[in-house]
């Protein structure tokens, strides 16, 4: 394989990539070229939602071909475009054969939750300080772990301790990794639902081992009142979820929300106004958890 490296201002990175994949390229990727420095640029964006941007002030773009005449052919052709003012090729570059499984696995290593909490995948062993572990490796569905709101969502459910006979919906389940956090805290009637019929398959593999009890399927497998509600979702579907999501809380129960960014805390009270106070209980990295009793 080798990678065809080239630097375009932000204004060009989308033809320039959408001219990549005409030429045939097996992947094109964009980075902010001046990453690591004061000129470094913060772009936020949500998962299925537009890019804020197309690419940074200054990007570099990264496509992959699979012999090195085949890049340094793309590369001609580009250079002889008139978008193409503006932008210049870095060069070709041979990428190195690899052990891509196990390059993957050195990407996932144990995760805190707390201090005796941990997220640990099947490779590696378990820190001596856990008295509590998922055992997680990295899938097609969402939630590993690794990001903020799936660490809020766990570190609450942890701050409650012991969950004997509190009944839980994990509404969006993912991997189902929340879900295996409150079975491993004690609760026992366990639903998780999600959309996607990946995500409940990977939900119960999942569970089984981590040797816990779930019931796992499609959202209309939720039914009754919950002690518990936990939706690690995006801000958007939670306000349209609103009255479904209260409407699973039991009296005095807990409804953890998260998959929201800080900036959209107004809204989301404004949405479960009718039916919740949500207060921002947990923060990190720009997300916030927020909760409320029923």
């Amino acid at each position: 394989m080798f990678e065809l490296r080239l630097l375009a201002p932000e204004d060009t990175v989308e033809i320039v990539s959408d001219a990549l994949d005409a030429l045939d390229a097996l992947s094109v990727s964009v980075e902010d070229a001046d990453a690591q420095t004061d000129a470094e640029q913060a772009l936020f964006g949500e998962p299925g939602m537009p890019p804020p941007k197309e690419g940074w002030q200054h990007s570099r773009v990264i496509a992959l071909f699979a012999t090195e005449d085949a890049a340094r052919e793309a590369a001609t052709v580009l250079a002889a475009q008139d978008f193409f003012a503006g932008c210049s090729v870095i060069g070709v570059v041979d990428v190195p054969e690899q052990d891509w499984v196990r390059l993957t696995q050195s990407q996932f290593a144990p995760v805190e939750i707390t201090p005796e909490f941990w997220i640990v995948p099947t490779w590696h062993e378990p820190p001596q300080q856990a008295r509590q572990v998922i055992r997680l490796d990295p899938g097609l569905a969402f939630g590993t772990g690794t990001h903020p709101t799936t660490r809020m969502c766990l570190r609450w459910t942890a701050s409650r301790g012991d969950l004997s006979g509190q009944r839980v919906l994990d509404y969006g389940c993912g991997s189902g990794i929340l879900a295996i956090g409150a079975a491993k805290f004690g609760a026992r009637d366990i639903d998780a639902v999600d959309i996607d019929e990946a995500a409940v398959e990977s939900t119960r593999l999942n569970a089984d081992a981590n040797g816990v009890h779930l019931h796992a399927g499609l959202p209309e497998a939720a039914n009754g009142r919950y002690d518990i509600v936990l939706a690690n979702i995006l801000a958007t579907p939670l306000k349209v979820l609103a009255p479904l999501l209260c409407g699973y809380v039991a009296p005095g129960g807990s409804l953890v929300l998260a998959g929201i960014l800080d900036r959209q805390a107004d809204e989301l009270k404004q949405a479960y106004a009718p039916y919740a106070s949500l207060e921002v209980s947990d923060s990190e990295d720009g997300w916030i958890l927020m909760t409320a009793r029923l």
